[in-house]
């Protein structure tokens, strides 16, 4: 009984810890816990065994290896990161996030680590030549993400519908419900290839998206150091290899 106490005391001790950076706790305990919605290939996804990958998930791993700790992936709704990270259930979000000025006001960002634009996918009898076409367009839009910002700024409230799914605002346009879909140029590419009968992409972009590693707001510390691991990842190749393996024909717009 007392041993099961002083376990138990010891872990309650490990769990009530206050660290002044997440980069202490993640090296006093030994674990990396990232926060990931695995629904954007090919960044992060599940395989069919029920695996994480993807750039993202192996750059993770990465991460843990330089850190010298162990990796635990959460998946969740991309809606549900912020919270999970304000609560200390992650310690980061690496999930093909934009750092936007409006995020930044609660949340600290790394450096950049890949860069894309936010475009369309139109229905082929929507009309929509170039994105500003769009305009009196019935949009749909993923909740959470940039595509409902922009969409929220640029179109009328009565014209957009937001949805929780990727898969389903596409499904929207495939099924002629919506006129177009906003989201990141790889994810409309790969939309637009496997409905080619009903839909194409509309590449002209409408923002530009610098996705980046987000952590609590104000850790500087923690940031500095996955800052110093983004310039090594790049620096011995490792960056290059892993965009080889994952997306060998997606731009990076530098």
């Amino acid at each position: 009984m007392r041993l099961t106490l002083l376990c138990l005391a010891l872990l309650f001790g490990v769990a009530c810890k206050k660290y002044d950076s997440t980069l202490d706790k993640v090296l006093d305990t030994g674990e990396l816990v990232i926060g990931t919605e695995p629904e954007f290939p090919p960044f992060e996804s599940k395989n069919e065994n029920d695996e994480f990958v993807g750039f993202d998930m192996d750059m993770a791993r990465e991460l843990a290896k330089d850190l010298g700790v162990r990796l635990r992936i959460e998946g969740m709704e991309f809606t549900g990161l912020p919270g999970a990270l304000d609560s200390d259930r992650i310690d980061l979000i690496i999930s093909g996030m934009t750092a936007t000025e409006e995020r930044a006001k609660s949340r600290s960002f790394s450096d950049p680590y890949f860069h894309t634009v936010l475009c369309m996918l139109v229905g082929k009898d929507s009309g929509i030549r170039i994105a500003a076409d769009a305009d009196g367009k019935r949009i749909v839009v993923k909740l959470g993400t940039t595509g409902a910002i922009y969409a929220a700024k640029h179109f009328k409230e009565e014209l957009v519908t937001t949805l929780p799914e990727e898969g389903t605002c596409a499904l929207e346009v495939v099924h002629g419900r919506a006129d177009a879909f906003l989201y990141d140029q790889h994810s409309i590419i790969r939309h637009a290839m496997t409905n080619s009968k009903t839909t194409r992409a509309v590449l002209d972009p409408l923002s530009s998206e610098p996705y980046a590693m987000a952590a609590r707001f104000g850790d500087t510390k923690w940031v500095a150091r996955i800052n110093e691991f983004l310039k090594a990842f790049r620096a011995d190749g490792r960056y290059e290899a892993l965009r080889k393996k994952h997306m060998p024909d997606l731009p990076d717009e530098k």
